[in-house]
């Protein structure tokens, strides 16, 4: 049994992938169990002795003011989750909501949440039996939290709600009897543990994340492939040029490129052909480096954030104190949310331009639009139309979230985040950037089959001929849908970065 095991502090991206992709099962050290228990007292003590503490034994929002019994503490939390279950859109994908309850999980693990150990199983056990409660992707603003779309993975636990269980839609009751998980009643905090935090909008913009760091590679590839096809200089990613500049992106990618270029002998060298490239094959370390540095930065504030906790009110066990502070709010993940986009758009905008290069005869030095008898077939004119959409969609969706604020709950929420539409606009740019990829590994394809396939290095020579296993070289028009599709599967999968690997051992 593969497992990852939770504690509340040390979880990483890798696991993040282990439990929503790979299906990995998650269990609780003993340490963790420890500080659950022992919040979960505090919480019981304080209910006890009719303390008044927000959340527990108050309304939410702008009801903190008002008092709720202690027979009423039940129903209070059972209100909330009912209250808040107000999402639109389509549900979010099962990796997606693999990841947000493995998030949820290790905030809560941490103990300072005072929930009960019993209701923190019901969770573990839901996510490893694989159900799979429905989203919705649109309704948080990112504070107090991700409300809605946790509540809507609580009304599960309680045995409302949908749930995908085994590929089938089922109502929450059904899902949680077939996958034999007892239903959950919810006692005083519980409701607000459960949905007052940063999950779902970090699990987005998490898988984003890794998706984009593992794209900077495909990017290296891509680019690689159109230098073989065009002829380009390597002498601008001498490690003599980047030392001098030292971004540890660019070093990096420039260190990428000549491994892949190693032995080619379709590449040229400063005055052979000519004297310099333009920009997008010349300065290549230069873009894809600062994507590549703006992700490594955005990966470290994950990291802190997927150990945290994201609570209101925040239980101090061994003080005793219950806190009331703003840990919900997604500020700190909607901002690099929003970088996130922005960096990734780019490696989409210069791939776009490689593609306009290869395919322009004036620029190419090969046919026009890459096909034998133009003007009877159009060849590859029309997939840069299609990748000149997706960037300029990508400038749009570029635009930063975070600096948009909307008050909620009658004022008293009178900041928040939006950081939910940051992670989501993340994810929505890298899927139109793989497609701009795939387009540019296509085409750069079709330019390499104008030349010698013999002269390629190693390493594009075999990605060449993995593209020629699904993509016949064009000779006359045809669907090219078809194509891009099995170019974007390529993309999506990694399957390239193995096989690159294979040849010259890890890139950067």
């Amino acid at each position: 049994m593969k497992v990852v095991y939770i504690d509340g502090n040390s979880l990483t991206i890798k696991d993040i992938i282990k439990v929503a992709r790979e299906d990995y099962e998650v269990k609780l050290t003993d340490e963790s169990i420890k500080e659950v228990e022992k919040s979960r007292e505090l919480v019981d003590d304080m209910v006890e002795n009719g303390e008044v503490i927000y959340g527990i034994t108050t309304g939410f929002g702008l009801f903190s003011d008002v008092l709720i019994s202690k027979e009423e503490t039940k129903e209070l939390q059972k209100n909330l989750i009912l209250s808040d279950c107000c999402g639109v859109g389509e549900p979010y994908g099962e990796d997606v909501v693999r990841a947000a309850m493995l998030l949820r999980i290790n905030a809560l693990a941490k103990g300072y949440s005072g929930i009960r150990l019993s209701t923190l199983n019901t969770l573990i056990e839901m996510l490893n039996k694989g159900v799979h409660p429905i989203i919705p992707e649109k309704g948080s603003v990112g504070a107090s939290g991700d409300l809605c779309p946790l509540a809507h993975m609580v009304l599960v636990m309680i045995g409302d709600g949908e749930a995908i269980y085994k590929g089938e839609r089922l109502n929450g009751s059904e899902a949680m009897k077939k996958a034999g998980i007892d239903i959950v009643e919810l006692v005083s905090k519980e409701g607000l543990a459960l949905i007052n935090g940063t999950q779902v909008l970090t699990a987005v913009g998490a898988l984003a994340a890794y998706d984009g760091k593992m794209l900077t590679k495909v990017s290296d590839i891509a680019a690689a492939m159109t230098m073989e096809a065009l002829n380009g200089i390597v002498d601008a990613y001498d490690e003599k040029v980047h030392k001098v500049r030292p971004h540890k992106g660019q070093i990096l990618c420039a260190e990428n490129m000549l491994k892949i270029l190693e032995n080619s002998k379709s590449t040229t060298r400063q005055g052979e052909k000519k004297i310099q490239d333009a920009y997008t094959l010349r300065c290549v370390p230069q873009v894809h480096g600062a994507s590549r540095d703006a992700i490594d930065y955005i990966i470290d504030k994950i990291n802190i954030e997927i150990n945290s906790a994201t609570d209101n009110p925040l239980i101090f066990a061994e003080s005793r104190q219950v806190i009331s502070g703003g840990n919900f709010h997604g500020q700190p993940m909607a901002l690099v949310f929003d970088f996130l986009g922005i960096a990734i758009a780019e490696l989409g905008n210069i791939s776009e331009r490689r593609i306009e290069r290869l395919i322009n005869p004036s620029l190419s030095g090969l046919p026009a639009f890459l096909v034998k008898k133009g003007g009877l077939n159009c060849g590859f004119m029309v997939p840069q139309y299609t990748a000149a959409a997706l960037v300029s969609e990508n400038k749009v969706l570029a635009h930063p979230a975070s600096i948009d604020s909307i008050p909620t709950s009658a004022n008293q929420e009178d900041h928040v985040s939006m950081g939910s539409i940051s992670a989501r606009k993340a994810r929505d740019i890298l899927e139109n950037v793989r497609n701009v990829l795939a387009i540019e590994l296509m085409t750069s394809a079709q330019g390499i089959d104008f030349g010698e396939k013999d002269k390629l290095a190693m390493a594009t020579r075999a990605v060449h001929d993995r593209i020629r296993k699904d993509v016949d070289t064009l000779y006359e028009d045809r669907k090219m849908y078809l194509d891009m599709k099995k170019c974007y599967e390529l993309v999506k999968s990694n399957e390239l970065i193995k096989i690159v690997e294979d040849k010259i051992g890890k890139l950067n």
